[in-house]
């Protein structure tokens, strides 16, 4: 027996779990992204026809390995008396708390076929191995084993390994476009800032555009983007409400303008005294707050209409989001009453204490109406 089966049946004994399930994690599901499984893939048979699917897919995916490496502790188990079952759970894409929620109610389904009183986590990394607090939720883990590839260590293949790295940053357009993309750019802007004599004025440029490329990069502003311009319905709707939202806000500063009196405007006091006039700053605020409060619950609600139509489950919070924003408008406005007529400041407490009344009573509602859809969903399965 190798020793990281050793140490697995060292872990079970020092635990008192007799009915084991191991489950082997692909949060990133691969397994259903290249191979067109659906999971939670229940049993030996079933998982040995997985990994094997997932290997033709993709030779080199190691998701197959950890698979085929949780059979074998399946087996191993089984041969020393202990009651089990084996079981390949995965998460989305994208990973985040969608994929955590995903391997949470798959570990869930696991359960209700073998009801287990402890866990045997097999994975190929550490982002796999980070949702084991999300199953220490509903079943204890008692051991943990992490499948590392054995590889040749000859200098041969550290080159041919490296050679595949750099083709991969040259060919394949997801590495290359930062990679390439970005330094490329670089690179072409200096190079004709040389010719033209510019450099002096080119080098806030070119840390501009490095500055935002690690910005993008950082975000997933490009992964947002393109997920919002996909040619679905849900994406041409955020589309539509996020420029629609962003004209709004921004038409918002010249409403807000137009709003001031020009008579203050136009008076002898220094520049630093007009913007900071607290009378000018509460018409300012007053002109643009309307068109602001249009522009961004465009925008939210764009949020909520595209998770609606795909079945997304976030409308609670989208709901609460355009709820607290039609709550606080009332606070906002009776702050700017204040900056221009000098009311009192204690005027600010009824529509403080109303918004917040509604966004509770909202709120509670809301959840109670989630979990009785919850209920009935279970009960339904």
């Amino acid at each position: 027996m190798s020793q990281m089966s050793n140490k697995v049946e060292k872990d079970v004994n020092g635990s008192t779990s007799n009915k084991l399930l191991v489950i082997c994690v692909d949060r990133d599901n691969d397994v259903g992204e290249k191979a067109g499984i659906t999971t939670p893939v229940i049993g030996r048979d079933a998982c040995i026809e997985a990994a094997q699917r997932l290997a033709l897919e993709d030779p080199e995916d190691a998701d197959s390995n950890s698979i085929f490496s949780a059979i074998k502790t399946y087996e191993d188990l089984i041969s020393k008396g202990y009651q089990v079952e084996v079981v390949t759970i995965a998460g989305v894409k994208d990973r985040g708390v969608q994929a955590d929620e995903k391997i949470l109610d798959e570990t869930k389904q696991a359960l209700e076929k073998f009801s287990a009183n402890g866990a045997v986590i097999v994975s190929d990394g550490e982002d796999d191995e980070s949702v084991i607090p999300v199953i220490q939720n509903v079943l204890p883990v008692v051991s943990v084993q992490r499948v590392v590839m054995k590889v040749s260590r000859s200098v041969e293949y550290s080159y041919a390994v490296f050679g595949k790295y750099l083709k991969m940053i040259a060919y394949d357009s997801k590495y290359s476009k930062f990679f390439l993309g970005v330094p490329g750019i670089l690179l072409l802007i200096g190079g004709i800032a040389s010719a033209l004599e510019l450099t002096t004025q080119i080098v806030a440029v070119l840390v501009s555009i490095l500055g935002a490329a690690f910005l993008i990069r950082a975000f997933d502003i490009d992964r947002v983007w393109s997920s919002w311009s996909k040619p679905t319905p849900m994406g041409f709707i955020r589309i539509f409400t996020m420029v629609t939202g962003v004209l709004l806000i921004l038409s918002s500063v010249p409403a807000g303008i137009q709003s001031v009196d020009p008579e203050l405007i136009e008076s002898d006091t220094e520049l630093i005294g007009k913007i900071t006039d607290k009378v000018i700053i509460g018409q300012f605020i007053a002109g643009s707050l309307p068109i602001l409060w249009i522009g961004m619950g465009a925008i939210f609600a764009g949020t909520l209409l595209s998770n609606w139509i795909g079945g997304i489950p976030r409308q609670i919070s989208d709901i609460l989001r355009i709820i607290v924003l039609g709550a606080l408008y009332p606070t906002v406005y009776q702050f700017t009453n204040i900056m221009i007529y000098n009311e009192d400041s204690f005027s600010l407490i009824p529509p403080l204490l109303g918004g917040l009344a509604a966004t509770l009573v909202s709120a509670t509602l809301l959840f109670k109406k989630y979990r009785k859809h919850k209920d009935q969903e279970m009960v339904s399965d």
